[in-house]
């Protein structure tokens, strides 16, 4: 084939290097956020944190119960004095050509004083931990000792094993041979002994089966409820006391007592050894009534105001091309392009919050039965921005209302039409339809069916494959499971 040179003319659309940073910005949630700000703190001797207190009170606003109104902004001093740094990148061209950026963040970076409290706490012990400092006090042969470690490997945080014996004995056989199966089940059952109790089962029944046989045999009700654990955990489940109280020939009071036994059990007997941690959500944006209006203003907390430090930009000023001065420029005008980024998320996520309030005023003032149907189309035809904008802003930010604090993915539902001709959102569906459950009656529960009939009562159009769908994301059982007998 015949090589030659071809010349073509096309038009492609090309993100430069300060939108493309406009944009990673503006997708962080608040902790990426912070820790991208300490890191160009860290790298760039341009910025450092202001030491001024009112950014609140410029970015605060009241809100009507029609449109929002925008926000103006003001610039960064000398943000655009004229230099002869160039205000763009070309296009071709990425952020990491040009500066210098560390790519990664310890907490070694921050002052001592700084620190956190949630830094300087020692770290919680796990369940492994604790079974394995229980092993080291046991006395076990060197070949149970590598059969019980392999077993404490195999047991997940909630205290069970993630495999069979079988998959673990397997797996031992390279290591020890001719391992007998009897030999692992044996370490097995004396590992069920360890605290807490319950561990190292191989189910929920066999957790529960575990937890009852720890407790003194004269127990009320240990050997019927070793019995319901073992045979008939199904019936419990299903809440069919009928066929429980006949299984388990057992009258009224009895069967209470074995169902009170059974209730005070731990599921998940390893969270008690290794508890998850709370993660603490920082709102991005305060919501608050001030008379009859709504106040939407960022939070101070999420982020420091940053500024270009004034001794070191004017250093730049000297008109020589020496390799200090350079990098100099370079880190004055990634400063610049960092400041306007920061400003333009933080513009960006007011306003959409502004609208998400504008939409949702019923719901701040009457709950979630108030919620109105809400989409991105509609805020990003409001604000006059592109869905994939919108979507961005939404995810990972949150806003704290007097209702609680909620992702702002959280006010945008369907929608379903009602008798009146209007629109009723599926949040606004689902805190009916948990309100109605709470005020049933619990011997004669309703169905699908009839949680339907009572919406379509109230003038909203839902189907039975809607309710139960709700039901489910409400974490509500169907009708057969909530039954109790009287």
């Amino acid at each position: 084939m015949k090589q030659s040179l071809q010349l073509r003319l096309g038009q492609q659309l090309t993100m430069t290097p300060q939108l493309q940073q406009a944009i990673k910005l503006l997708q962080m949630s608040t902790l990426d956020l912070q820790q991208e700000i300490q890191q160009v703190l860290d790298s760039n001797m341009m910025l450092e944190v202001s030491e001024e207190e009112n950014q609140q009170q410029e970015n605060t606003e009241l809100i009507e119960p029609s449109f929002p109104k925008e926000n103006e902004f003001s610039e960064i001093p000398n943000l655009d004095e004229k230099s002869d740094i160039p205000s763009e990148l070309p296009g071709d061209s990425s952020w990491e050509d040009v500066f210098d950026t560390i790519q990664s963040y310890t907490a070694s970076s921050h002052d001592d004083e700084g620190d956190d409290y949630i830094f300087q706490r020692a770290p919680s012990q796990t369940l492994h931990d604790h079974l394995h400092w229980q092993l080291e006090m046991s006395i076990f042969s060197e070949q149970d000792y590598a059969i019980a470690t392999a077993i404490i490997d195999s047991i997940n945080d909630d205290g069970y094993l993630t495999g069979t014996i079988g998959e673990i004995h397997q797996g031992l056989l390279e290591q020890i041979e001719n391992l007998d199966l009897d030999e692992v089940m044996a370490v097995l059952h004396r590992l069920q002994n360890f605290d807490p109790p319950g561990v190292a089962a191989l189910d929920l029944a066999d957790c529960l089966g575990l937890q009852l046989k720890q407790m003194p045999e004269d127990t009320v009700g240990r050997s019927k409820a070793l019995e319901l654990v073992q045979n008939h955990l199904d019936f419990l489940g299903k809440r069919d006391l009928v066929k429980l109280k006949k299984a388990l020939e057992l009258e009224d009071e009895e069967l209470n007592q074995v169902i009170h036994l059974v209730r005070s059990l731990e599921p998940k007997p390893g969270q008690i050894i290794s508890p998850q941690e709370n993660q603490y959500i920082i709102p991005d944006v305060m919501v608050v009534r001030a008379g009859r209006q709504w106040v939407v203003a960022l939070n101070p907390d999420i982020a420091p105001k940053l500024r270009v430090n004034p001794f070191y930009s004017n250093m730049v000023k000297r008109a020589d091309n020496s390799a200090d001065n350079t990098t100099m420029k370079n880190h004055l005008q990634e400063a610049r392009w960092f400041i306007k980024s920061l400003q333009s998320r933080n513009e960006t996520l007011l306003k959409v919050a502004r609208s998400i309030v504008g939409h949702q005023i019923d719901f701040l003032e009457l709950g979630e039965k108030a919620m109105k149907p809400l989409v991105l189309r509609d805020v990003a035809e409001e604000v006059g921005m592109h869905e994939s904008t919108i979507s961005r802003v939404t995810t990972q930010k949150y806003m704290h209302t007097p209702n609680g604090i909620f992702e702002f993915k959280y006010f945008f539902s369907s929608h379903v039409s009602t008798d009146a001709g209007g629109e009723c959102s599926a949040t606004a569906i689902k805190a009916i339809l948990k309100e109605i459950l709470e005020q049933e009656d619990p011997t004669r529960p309703l169905s699908d069916h009839a949680l339907s009939a009572v919406l379509k009562a109230k003038g909203i159009n839902v189907a039975r494959r809607t309710v139960a769908k709700y039901r489910e994301a409400l974490s509500i059982p169907s009708s057969s499971e909530r039954k109790r007998n009287s």
